[in-house]
C-alpha cells in the first residue's frame, strides 16, 4: 500500500513539475527523483 501512495504522489508531482517545457523525458526523470525521495520519507514513518 505504501509503494502504491508512494507512486501516485511521485506521478502528481512529475506531472506537476516535469509537464511543462521538459516534455516526457523531463517528466520521468522528475518521478524518478520524486519516488526515490519519497522511499526516505515513507521509511521514516
Amino acid at each position: 500500500m505504501k509503494n502504491l501512495v508512494r507512486a501516485l504522489i511521485a506521478g502528481l508531482g512529475a506531472k506537476k513539475i516535469g509537464g511543462g517545457k521538459c516534455g516526457c523525458i523531463g517528466t520521468i526523470v522528475v518521478f524518478i527523483i520524486l519516488y526515490w525521495l519519497l522511499g526516505y520519507v515513507f521509511n521514516a514513518f
